[in-house]
C-alpha cells in the first residue's frame, strides 16, 4: 500500500478526492492518499499544486516523485529541497480547453466580433473580414499545447507560423526557430499567441523591440505566462496605437490588483487565468499512470528537466 500525499489548497480536494481515487484503482495501484501527514517519510508520492503551501521538499526522503497539477513549473524547478523527480501536468482536459480559448480569441479578433458587439451604437458599418487562409496568425511555444493550438488554427485555414526555441515540424505549419525565426514569424503575424513556458530566455520575451517587429495593428493573445511580456512597453505600444489590442489571460500578479492599468484599458481585454484550467477527471488519470510507472519501474511521463526549467 502505497501512500501519496495530496499537496494543494483544501478547496481541490473535494473535486480530486474521488476521481484521484477512482483512477488508481483503475490503474491496479493500491494508494492511501492523505491532505496531511506527520510522517513525510512515508510518503511515497506527492501530488502537488504550487499554491498548496508545500515549499520544503527535504523531510519527504523516500517519496518516489513528485507530480504537479500544473503545467507550469516555474515556481517550483529551482526550488533546492526538491531531489525527487517532478512531472508537470499534461493531459487531454488541459489541451482540449487551451485550444478552445486560443481559437475562440482568435477568431473574436479575426471577425472583429468586439466591434460588432460592443460598438454598433445604432450604426450600420458592414465590415467584412478578410477568410481565415488570408489571415497570418504565429503561435509561440509549440509544446504539447501550442502545438495543439497551432493545428486546430491551421484546421480553420489560418495561415499559421510557429516558433520554438528549437526545430519541430508540424503538418500545415510554418515551424520556425532560433533568433532569426522569431524575427521572421513576429515580422508577419496579425495575431499572435504566446504559449511559451516561463525560463531565463522566455521572461520579457515580447519586450519593446520584439513588439515593434510586428505590423501595425497587431493582436498579442497570452494565455501562458505573464512575464513573457514586459507590461510597460506592451502599455506603451497600445497607447500609441502601434498594437491593435492584447487579450491576457495571465499576469505577473494574480490576482490582477484592481489598479492595474491593463483593466480599465480600451485596448485590452483581461480574463482571469481560465485559458486552460486543470480539470480534475483527467488529470488524475495521469497522475494514477504516473504513479502506475513508477510503481513498475517505466519512465514517468512529462518528466521535467531541470536545466530547461520545464
Amino acid at each position: 500500500m502505497r501512500t501519496v500525499l495530496f499537496s494543494a489548497p483544501p478547496a481541490r480536494w473535494p473535486q480530486y478526492r474521488a476521481p484521484l481515487a477512482r483512477a488508481l484503482d483503475e490503474a491496479g495501484v493500491a494508494a492511501r492518499i492523505v491532505t496531511r501527514t506527520d510522517a513525510p517519510g512515508e510518503v511515497d508520492y506527492i501530488v502537488y499544486a504550487p499554491n498548496g503551501g508545500l515549499r520544503d521538499f527535504t523531510p519527504f526522503s523516500h517519496a518516489r516523485a513528485v507530480l504537479s497539477l500544473w503545467a507550469g513549473v516555474e515556481t517550483i524547478v529551482t526550488n533546492t529541497t526538491l531531489t525527487q523527480p517532478l512531472c508537470r501536468m499534461v493531459d487531454a482536459g488541459l489541451e482540449e480547453g487551451m485550444v478552445e480559448w486560443v481559437t475562440g480569441h482568435v477568431l473574436r479578433h479575426h471577425l472583429g466580433m468586439d466591434r460588432q458587439i460592443l460598438g454598433q451604437n445604432g450604426v450600420w458599418d458592414p465590415v467584412v473580414p478578410p477568410l481565415a487562409r488570408d489571415r497570418r496568425v504565429a503561435v509561440l511555444g509549440l509544446g504539447a499545447l501550442g502545438r495543439a493550438c497551432a493545428q486546430a488554427l491551421a484546421a480553420l485555414r489560418f495561415d499559421v507560423a510557429g516558433w520554438s526555441r528549437t526545430a519541430r515540424a508540424l503538418d500545415g505549419v510554418d515551424c520556425q526557430h532560433g533568433a532569426e525565426g522569431l524575427r521572421r514569424v513576429l515580422g508577419r503575424a496579425e495575431i499572435v499567441v504566446l504559449l511559451l513556458p516561463l525560463t531565463a530566455e522566455t521572461e520579457n520575451l515580447m519586450d519593446a523591440e520584439r513588439l515593434g517587429w510586428l505590423p501595425e495593428g497587431a493582436v498579442l493573445i497570452n494565455p501562458g505566462r505573464g512575464a513573457l511580456i514586459d507590461d510597460a512597453a506592451l502599455l506603451a505600444a497600445l497607447d500609441s496605437g502601434r498594437l491593435g489590442h492584447a487579450t491576457l489571460d495571465v499576469f505577473r500578479t494574480e490576482p490582477l490588483p484592481p489598479a492595474h492599468p491593463f483593466w480599465p484599458h480600451p485596448r485590452v481585454t483581461v480574463t482571469p487565468h481560465i485559458a486552460s484550467e486543470t480539470r480534475p477527471d483527467t488529470a488524475a488519470r495521469v497522475i494514477a499512470e504516473n504513479i502506475r510507472r513508477a510503481e513498475a519501474g517505466e519512465p514517468l511521463l512529462f518528466l521535467v528537466d531541470r536545466a530547461r526549467g520545464y
